[in-house]
């Protein structure tokens, strides 16, 4: 049964990469029976193959990335009529960033929905967003009585900066992606994220009706406020990004018809943000199995004494704790070692990847000082019992390999969301000690060790007690792949999400289209040769007992 999908993702290299970026391929992959409009918001789609149901929509309009001087359109001006309602309508919106009382998101949707309007009318509003009136009306809304009293103190530099960042956001509402040939023809959209990135969606919903579905794997929202405590912002505009941050997916939770978060933890920021729980439905994310399968099934429980350690080297996986607990470990099991292996991101810029490769360094030092190089004997070479390696390299060439080496898998993060690391791990057969933070208990639920975060004595206890223990480690192992197994497989999401799109099809309205087959577009009686009405009964034959 054929559904037509417009996929909203956030484009560039989030959408090449990344755990989100590969879900939604194993999504589009999967469900090769529908239509995929792949409508990547910021930056023109991959340019790695698609299957051929997929088609990607590079965007355009005066929304769309600023293309060269010789490329780039005339700006559209705007008459009296068109500049009065700009005003009313930011105006509203740019009170409800500024308000903290109860009608202030209701104000933020006003505004933004009167925006969406002028923006179809006039094709476009970059250059609004970017003028003086904005500006001045940002500075009116800081100002008014009932204003958030850490906004009040804004300057110009801070309404120049939050402009910019509504330019940017509200990019969405200046894309000629609201046609009948375009989202209008959608019978459903599917955001791959909150925020901004659903945006088109909501848009799509209020001029066509079409249903939106949301999926979050990791809440935008979050990690707004995680990134937003940067020293180079004053209070009062770290106040009102979070407010636009806020707002937005607030208006996304409450106007979805329909939310999947990939756990709990993701579920209850939705449930904060406004969405009613009849609408939420967990989805965890799928992730390939088959790889892991010939580790997962052998029976050997990887090489004894060895702890490993695999993500993204960032402070945020606290290794600094893990040095000091497998510190604390080897000195009442000497014979430990602790491999950490790094797993490289090509979505990250040269800044973060210089960050990443600081703290590395740091955590080396670290290693070096509280671990000498040992030495069998007085002629022999020294060895550091930690060993900082990268996956593909010559000592850890493939995410294979390195579970089968580990007797105990440890994730000792103070900030996750979905951990993969963890899952994979779980289809190994590997035995886990975590840190108790994001989904962990969700994805674990009994099968490992759990303690709390920024504590090395509690997750040097737990890390010895499995390693004194084979039998108990085989059998957490083995349960914790049962469980993934059945929990956390692409099949187990793709038939999820097959469901789901029929369910919203469904119970939306019929949209008529000439040539489309929408499903439960006609009722099943229609298809009854000969019609079904009574005056249809052949004479003589009476009608059918009831």
């Amino acid at each position: 049964m054929l559904v037509r999908i417009g996929l909203l993702t956030e484009g560039g290299a989030p959408c090449a990469s990344g755990d989100t970026g590969a879900w939604w391929r194993r999504l589009v992959h999967g469900l090769g029976g529908h239509d995929f409009d792949l409508y990547a918001l910021d930056g023109p789609p991959p340019a790695t193959p698609l299957p051929p149901h997929v088609r990607p929509v590079a965007p355009t309009g005066e929304g769309a990335r600023p293309a060269g001087p010789a490329e780039r359109a005339p700006r559209r001006t705007h008459g009296r009529r068109d500049r009065r309602r700009f005003a009313e309508g930011f105006h509203a919106l740019a009170t409800g960033l500024a308000a903290e009382d109860d009608t202030a998101a209701d104000a933020f949707a006003d505004g933004l929905g009167a925006l969406a309007d002028l923006a179809r009318d006039t094709g476009g509003l970059p250059a609004a967003l970017r003028s003086d009136d904005a500006v001045r009306l940002l500075e009116d809304a800081c100002r008014a009585p009932g204003a958030r009293r850490a906004v009040a103190d804004a300057c110009l530099s801070d309404h120049l900066a939050l402009a910019r960042h509504l330019e940017r956001a509200l990019r969405p509402l200046s894309l000629d992606w609201y046609d009948e040939t375009a989202l209008g023809a959608a019978d459903l959209c599917h955001a791959t994220a909150g925020g901004p990135v659903a945006l088109p969606g909501l848009l799509a919903k209020r001029f066509f009706g079409t249903p939106l579905l949301v999926t979050e794997y990791g809440v935008g929202l979050r990690a707004h406020y995680l990134a937003a405590d940067d020293p180079g912002r004053s209070t009062a505009l770290r106040t009102l990004l979070a407010a636009l941050h806020g707002r937005l997916a607030g208006e996304t939770c409450r106007q979805a018809d329909l939310l999947t978060p990939g756990n709990a933890h993701a579920r209850r920021w939705q449930e904060k943000c406004g969405a009613g729980r009849d609408r939420i439905r967990t989805v965890h994310p799928g992730m390939p199995a088959t790889r892991f399968a010939e580790v997962g099934e052998d029976e050997e429980s990887g090489e004894p004494g060895t702890l490993v350690w695999i993500g993204r080297v960032e402070p945020a996986k606290d290794l600094v704790s893990l040095l000091h607990a497998f510190a604390d470990l080897r000195a009442r099991q000497p014979d430990t070692r602790l491999r950490i292996v790094s797993v490289p991101a090509a979505g990250d810029g040269d800044g973060r990847r210089d960050g990443h490769c600081a703290y590395r360094a740091q955590c080396a030092a670290l290693a070096a000082q509280l671990f000498p190089d040992e030495a069998a004997g007085a002629h022999a070479v020294g060895e550091n019992p930690v060993s900082f390696e990268e996956l593909g390299g010559p000592e850890a060439p493939t995410l294979e390999d390195v579970y089968a080496s580990a007797a105990v898998v440890v994730l000792s993060s103070t900030v996750e969301g979905f951990p993969a690391s963890l899952v994979e791990a779980m289809f190994c057969a590997r035995a886990t000690v975590s840190t108790d933070v994001g989904a962990v208990v969700e994805i674990i639920g009994g099968t490992g060790l759990v303690v709390p975060p920024r504590n090395p004595r509690a997750l040097a206890d737990a890390c010895l007690a499995l390693l004194r223990d084979p039998g108990r480690r085989y059998r957490l192992g083995a349960a914790a792949r049962a469980r993934a197994l059945e929990l956390f497989t692409v099949d187990q999401n793709l038939a999820a999400f097959r469901g789901i799109y029929l369910e919203l099809l469904s119970r939306a309205p019929v949209r008529h289209r000439a040539g489309s087959d929408v499903p439960f577009a006609h009722p099943a009686e229609t298809r009854i040769p000969g019609g079904w009405a009574p005056s249809a009964v052949p004479a003589g034959t009476g009608a059918p007992d009831a």
